[in-house]
């Protein structure tokens, strides 16, 4: 028999979620690949990016309202279209995409990890994925707010690395900046884009939060703003105090703005960025089992996923069969292989969800929170262009 969630999340542990979610591991190496795009206007590639993500986040915010449910992409789906087979793609294709980039990350987080812990790689992707869906099985809340701990941790980390920028010595090409260049801009825009990629687990957190019509769609506008000002001031800060040039041909460029500043160690740095890697793999954990959870109850051949723990309250089999996933697949593939996966499967299932509420809003005007009908449109339109470019400019 299906059992419920209990409802124990506001908004602010939710909020911290989806900006843990969004800001994770891949700011430390992303902030150089966009710099080698667009030079000393990476900032402006990524307020660019904040607003292509934005369409899609607040179709999700309406959509979240609308249908709060666990398995938010599949409900959704299948009630705009009332195709269950197409729901079933997608709700398995958010599954996966959450599977593989929880995988990607803690890939590189053990790998951050070795260099502090004189362990192997695959012995630490196995300790802290256990450590991870242990953490998962206790408790939402308890997981949200170690969550939220981590998040703090790394939006520390992120601080220093702004202070450190904006006080060390302007670099040459801060100092007298070439012409800003469109295809570089969107070439940038595109690269920062897969930094907002988060936002889309908040809506799977729906049956376990209180007041979900006002709750769900604020922590989503709030999460991508706050993400969208630190990605500003970050790369403001990286490419004030390090040329773009070298930004771009390093594997840790917030590291070397650190050091541009103060010529110390950065280990510290890499501590951070191993929290970073543990709340991004515990945050698809449990957006991923939850996801499990809502399909399993409405379909018998998943029932096994739609049962609760009696103590804790958390989908076991969900959150033990997805945490399971992600240790295989980061001991077997490489991170440029789970990236570029979860970013196709994630584009193509924003396409879709903004198309199936253009849809809705056909069938159903009144929502308890609406966004105009252009939202969506462009929301598909970006999308679908995202795609399309990632592919072109090879950027998967």
């Amino acid at each position: 028999m299906a059992e419920t969630l209990k409802r124990r999340i506001g908004l602010g542990l939710l909020t911290a979620y989806g900006v843990g979610v969004m800001v994770g591991a891949g700011i430390y190496v992303l902030v150089g690949a966009v710099a080698g795009s667009a030079g000393v206007w990476a900032p402006v590639s990524f307020l660019i990016a904040g607003l292509i993500a934005a369409p899609s986040a607040l179709s999700y915010a309406e959509l979240s309202t609308r249908i709060p449910k666990a398995a938010g992409e599949a409900a959704y789906v299948e009630q705009a279209f009332g195709l269950r087979w197409l729901a079933l793609v997608i709700g398995f294709g958010i599954v996966v995409a959450g599977t593989i980039s929880a995988a990607a990350v803690l890939r590189g987080g053990a790998g951050y990890l070795g260099g502090l812990v004189p362990l192997g790689q695959p012995v630490l992707i196995a300790v802290l994925g256990v450590f991870l869906i242990g953490v998962a099985l206790i408790g939402v809340l308890e997981s949200l707010a170690i969550a939220a701990l981590f998040t703090v941790i790394e939006l520390t980390g992120l601080i220093l690395v702004i202070w450190a920028g904006l006080s060390a010595e302007p670099s040459l090409p801060w100092q007298a900046p070439v012409p800003v260049s469109i295809t570089g801009l969107g070439i940038g825009a595109v690269l920062a884009f897969f930094a907002f990629i988060g936002f889309e687990d908040i809506v799977n957190m729906a049956e376990e939060v209180r007041n979900p019509t006002k709750t769900l769609p604020r922590a989503i506008i709030l999460s991508l703003i706050v993400t969208s000002v630190i990605y500003a001031l970050v790369s403001m800060a990286a490419v004030r105090a390090v040329a773009p040039f070298d930004l771009s041909h390093s594997t840790q460029p917030l590291v070397d703005v650190w050091r541009a500043r103060t010529g110390g160690s950065a280990a510290f740095l890499s501590a951070i960025a191993v929290a970073a890697a543990l709340n991004g793999v515990l945050a698809q954990i449990v957006m991923a089992s939850r996801v499990l959870f809502g399909m399993g109850r409405d379909r018998a051949g998943l029932a096994l996923f739609a049962h609760t723990s009696a103590r804790f309250g958390t989908p076991v089999a969900g959150t033990i069969v997805v945490g399971a996933a992600v240790i295989g697949a980061a001991l077997a593939l490489p991170v440029s292989a789970l990236a570029s996966v979860t970013s196709t499967v994630l584009l193509a299932v924003f396409v879709i969800i903004n198309l199936a509420l253009l849809r809705l809003k056909r069938v159903t005007p009144e929502a308890p929170f609406r966004v105009p009908t252009f939202v969506p449109l462009i929301g598909a339109v970006v999308a679908a262009g995202a795609l399309v470019l990632s592919f072109v400019w090879g950027t998967l």
